[in-house]
């Protein structure tokens, strides 16, 4: 059976404000998230439909508090939680410090991130 663990996965990388540990299992996308700083994720989730990401995410915090924002609600998850957030939402708010896991159909996810990498390259200052 197929496995992984934040200190055995090879994909993914420390971009500043967010470390991924992250690594494809078959058909999904297994990820260790730990954010720094707050980040708001609509910035770079532009030219998306309706600019919201369309990945179904399934996860688990360890530590920290997240917010999604939907077009009718916002969700809060906290330590201990276990979430499944649908197409059609955006991070708004990650606490520093904040420690989870996510597990993400990997196809699903590919379109989101790219958007995000490429926003987020846009968005670094030269040099």
């Amino acid at each position: 059976m197929p496995k992984v663990s934040r200190d055995t996965a090879t994909q993914g990388g420390d971009f500043g404000p967010v470390v991924d540990r992250g690594e494809e299992l078959d058909d999904y996308r297994i990820d260790f998230l730990t954010f720094r700083a707050d980040v708001d994720h609509g910035p770079l989730l532009k030219g998306l439909p309706d600019d919201r990401c369309q990945c179904p995410h399934w996860g688990y915090v360890f530590k920290g508090e997240l917010t999604f924002h939907y077009a009718d609600h916002d969700e809060v998850y906290r330590p201990g939680d276990a979430f499944y957030a649908p197409p059609g939402h955006v991070p708004v708010h990650t606490e520093p410090g904040s420690e989870y896991l996510q597990i993400s159909p990997k196809d699903e996810l590919r379109p989101t991130s790219e958007a995000i990498m490429k926003n987020f390259q846009s968005m670094r200052p030269p040099g």
